[in-house]
């Protein structure tokens, strides 16, 4: 304490003498003439120079408060707007407000309430069937692009690609097809604006144009039609059209609002059109980004080189990253030590649109996670320590379990119930659907998202992941892959041999009535081995881990001589004296157990999660 007030030995006083320091600041302070904007977190010595203060004053002011704090001490928007408008300053919310910083989520950007928002190049992605010419389509996107525009329109080598039509700039991600399109937004990332559905015209609509329409309407992104391949023998557009009819899709020459294009990606043929339709789309979607505020963004992809260390490819989605920004990625944080486009060409700033590969983070961000420009190193540490608290050492991700759907829609929560069905054999699809229309009321709708025949794949389960939404499998089969995803994103999976089961499941998940199937995965065990008092009424037992592991977000049963006694909540877990997330086999520790206190020495914990599966 003595360091902190002999930081005050040279504050400003008043001529009489003792004055209130607000009073003083009046005299001495440019006061700013209107509204002034302050980000979500800054330091104190930031604060104090965007409210027009000293720094000793604006430390005081904090004091009044409550908080002890140095100049270079982080203070939240909250403290921050507090302290400006005791001393008459307003201030404007940020862009990204302190909750948004704080978690992981990057949401369509909204700056229409901006008025220092310009117009953002759209972000485009490209999907479509195998084999229908997704690649051959942006490699000639591409190729034009080098042609007509100077180096450096176009980025080659990082996942995106941008170009300039006609002085319109269109990004385009690059990616394996809708799989990581949708794993990105199943963990909150929104980065596509439009998508560009590739379907050849001697083949027409097949499973995977089908998942892709589907994806892409789940995401509510509008899409523009590529009939491709029509160098081709056989090629009928017509066709295309009434097969997009069929699922609901009328394009502009059939009465529509679906804008499709006649293209042969392989000689260029219609290739320039496309690109103008796409900068049509984005004219009327008034796509807009203020450039000029700290940089918000996702992560594409990242890996570790041998000799830069781990490189994340940035979509920047507003504001501009700059080279030596601090910046967190998820639960990465770093100083941009490099940044480069496609060409590998050293740049030094990135604005909304705008992809990079960044050089300098600790660790290696996984796709699909927020990036945020912050202050400092100090206030980036301080954001990943509370996201890992947040977290308690999960992935972050947004579960669908079937408990979580029906819990909302007995709370009133949603409207409708989605589902995906899977079935063995086309035949079943129809009648699945009628189904599913009879069911739905004006109180709950059957949102099929996505019907198609085969077993349940990792696409299905991201899907799901991503829309909230029930996997139903008719007479097929689940991937190992797929239960393995399904068991990391809480999906849940329901297999059927006959069909009126399914209809009467269906039925009863509508109705927020069906009960799913509790099961319980044993974790670990600990034997008490003394027991600590911690309170009046509060015991710790000391135990030692016997086997597997006991976090701090199980549950435990108290077992006695074989037999339960009492099952409740971990209150406490700690190792000595520290707080701890987890104890592993062999290791000591107190653990507290919320609502139970008769620890007997010899009594086993046994620790264990509570699941929902499937009912057969």
């Amino acid at each position: 304490m003595a360091r902190r007030r002999s930081g005050f030995a040279g504050r400003p006083r008043g001529r009489g003498g003792k004055r209130d320091g607000a009073q003083v600041a009046v005299e001495e302070r440019q006061v700013p003439s209107g509204p002034i904007e302050i980000p979500a977190v800054l330091t104190v010595g930031e604060l104090a120079e965007k409210i027009g203060a000293n720094a000793v004053e604006t430390i005081k002011l904090l004091m009044r408060r409550g908080l002890m704090m140095t100049v270079n001490d982080p203070v939240d928007f909250a403290n921050a707007a507090a302290v400006a408008d005791s001393i008459g300053v307003k201030v404007l919310r940020p862009q990204e407000s302190e909750e948004s910083i704080a978690g992981t989520a990057v949401g369509v950007v909204d700056s229409t309430m901006d008025e220092n928002a310009e117009r953002r190049p759209p972000v485009i992605a490209v999907l479509g069937h195998v084999d229908h010419g997704k690649t051959t389509l942006l490699d000639t996107i591409r190729g034009a692009a080098v042609v007509d525009t100077e180096a450096g329109g176009i980025t080659q080598s990082i996942g995106a690609y941008q170009v300039d039509h006609n002085g319109q700039k269109l990004t385009f991600i690059d990616t394996p097809g809708h799989e990581a399109f949708t794993t990105m937004r199943a963990r909150g990332a929104q980065v596509t604006d439009i998508v560009v559905l590739v379907v050849a015209a001697d083949d027409g609509i097949m499973p995977q144009t089908s998942e892709a329409i589907d994806h892409a309407q789940a995401a509510g992104v509008p899409m523009v039609i590529a009939i491709n391949k029509m160098d081709v023998a056989g090629a009928d557009p017509e066709r295309v059209k009434r097969e997009l009819a069929e699922r609901n899709i009328l394009v502009e020459s059939w009465g529509g609002d679906v804008v499709s294009v006649e293209v042969s990606a392989l000689k260029g043929d219609g290739v320039d059109d496309l690109l103008e339709n796409l900068v049509l789309v984005a004219e009327v979607l008034e796509l807009k980004a203020n450039a000029n505020t700290p940089g918000v963004g996702v992560c594409l992809e990242a890996h570790v080189d041998p000799s830069r260390g781990p490189l994340a490819t940035i979509l920047v989605r507003s504001g501009a990253v700059k080279l030596g920004d601090q910046i967190v990625v998820g639960k990465a944080r770093g100083r941009i030590r490099g940044m480069v486009d496609g060409f590998a060409n050293s740049v030094k700033t990135a604005g909304p649109s705008d992809a990079v590969e960044v050089m300098g983070l600790g660790a290696v961000p996984e796709p699909g996670e927020r990036m945020d420009v912050v202050a400092n190193e100090k206030v980036a540490r301080q954001i990943v320590e509370e996201r890992e608290k947040k977290d308690g050492g999960g992935d972050g991700r947004s579960l669908a379990t079937l408990a979580d759907v029906m819990r909302r829609l007995n709370a009133g929560d949603a409207e409708e119930l989605a589902v995906i069905i899977k079935t063995g054999t086309q035949g079943s699809i129809d009648a699945v659907r009628r189904s599913a229309e009879r069911i739905s009321d004006a109180e709950v709708q059957i949102n099929l998202i996505h019907v198609a025949t085969g077993p349940v794949n990792e696409s299905d389960v991201m899907l799901a992941a991503a829309s909230d939404a029930l996997i139903m499998a008719f007479e097929t089969g689940t991937q190992a892959g797929a239960e393995r995803q399904a068991g990391i994103h809480g999906v849940s999976i329901r297999q059927y041999d006959v069909i009126y089961n399914l209809v009467d499941d269906l039925k009863a998940a509508a109705r927020g009535m069906l009960a799913p199937i509790e099961s319980e995965i044993v974790l670990g065990h600990a034997v008490v081995q003394a027991i600590f008092p911690a309170g009046r009424r509060y015991r710790v037992a000391g135990v030692r881990v016997l086997d597997g592991q006991i976090t701090r977000q199980t549950s435990i049963r108290v077992r006695r001589d074989g037999e339960p006694v009492y099952t409740g909540k971990i209150a406490s877990l700690r190792h000595f004296k520290d707080d701890v997330r987890e104890l592993n086999a062999g290791f000591e520790g107190g653990i507290g157990v919320e609502g139970f206190i008769d620890f007997r020495e010899g009594d086993i914990l046994e620790a264990f999660e509570a699941h929902f599966e499937s009912r057969a």
